[in-house]
């Protein structure tokens, strides 16, 4: 049965060039998400439709809580600690210190406190991009092979089940979760032909069915536990690259979106490329975590 309840409509025209990284954070009832080639992070209060900015120091894939205040955000260099009230990013870790042309993309964090990111080559050619966790000892453990362009991860309701993506070579990948932390038999999940778009940003919901934006697919898919493709939302712009669950009853879906790959002639016939847009479902999100391990 489908879930959308209303259509997509753009609540921030901001026109990012690339809108990524969007997060409910409960203990301030806001979303949070950044627009990595703009170097900005952005918080946005649906309660008042309050919108506020921050400059980063460089490009921005994420921003995610950290238990006790503040945030770790995912730079080009690496993870820094930023702090929202004064606009401070304190440097913490470079994972790829020899890999320079890489930055960081998406991340999340499971419900053990733990960091997830993916790196990807800047230039979106070369396979140098993996999943990283940020161990208890501050450290960054690689946990994937190599892609170009990494998504994700998201983990099941369960958390037994993490789902990462190879954007370029449109594949979903699910694999198990041990004991330990570490990812096993890695296996395809889902697979999109590139003329359909390229996965981006891959989030759960309470049923354990899998969403992913579509770059250059005009659109959102949610797949079921098992895989199969269960419903796609039409946006009116092409490049949709995450959504992520708010809201009192985490039934309001916010979707970030990017306008770097529009001529002047597509601009003009999506003028909203870029925004941020929201609809509502009738299957809730999962609540969020905070970053618990490893600072």
């Amino acid at each position: 049965m489908p879930v959308q309840r209303s259509e997509p409509v753009s609540i921030w025209q901001l026109g990012a060039r690339l809108g990524e990284g969007p997060v409910w954070v409960a203990r301030d009832k806001a979303l949070w998400f950044t627009d990595i080639k703009s170097h900005r992070i952005h918080r946005y209060d649906p309660a008042t439709g309050g919108k506020r900015s921050w400059d980063a120091p460089d490009q921005v894939g994420f921003a995610l809580p950290v238990a006790g205040g503040g945030f770790i955000a995912g730079l080009k260099t690496g993870l820094a600690r930023f702090d929202e009230r004064d606009g401070s990013f304190t440097p913490l870790v470079d994972p790829e210190p020899g890999l320079p042309d890489n930055r960081l993309n998406d991340g999340t964090v499971d419900s053990h406190g733990r960091l997830w990111f993916g790196t990807m080559d800047d230039n979106e050619t070369a396979d140098t991009g993996t999943i990283w966790r940020l161990g208890a000892d501050g450290a960054c453990v690689a946990e994937s092979p190599f892609y170009s362009i990494t998504n994700g991860p998201a983990f099941s309701p369960d958390g037994k089940t993490c789902y990462h993506t190879d954007t370029l070579g449109g594949v979903i990948y699910a694999c198990d979760v041990t004991d330990k932390g570490h990812l096993a038999n890695r296996r395809i999940f889902a697979t999109i032909p590139n003329e359909q778009g390229y996965p981006d940003g891959p989030t759960v919901d309470a049923e354990g069915c899998v969403w992913t934006g579509l770059y250059k697919g005009c659109s959102v898919r949610r797949y079921s536990p098992a895989g199969e493709l269960l419903e796609t939302i039409r946006f009116p712009v092409s490049a949709i690259t995450k959504i992520a669950f708010g809201g009192p009853d985490l039934k309001t879906v916010y979707a970030t979106t990017a306008n770097k790959h529009c001529s002047p002639a597509d601009l003009e016939a999506e003028p909203r490329a870029g925004d941020l847009f929201a609809f509502e479902a009738d299957v809730p999100g999962l609540p969020g975590f905070e970053i618990a391990a490893g600072v």
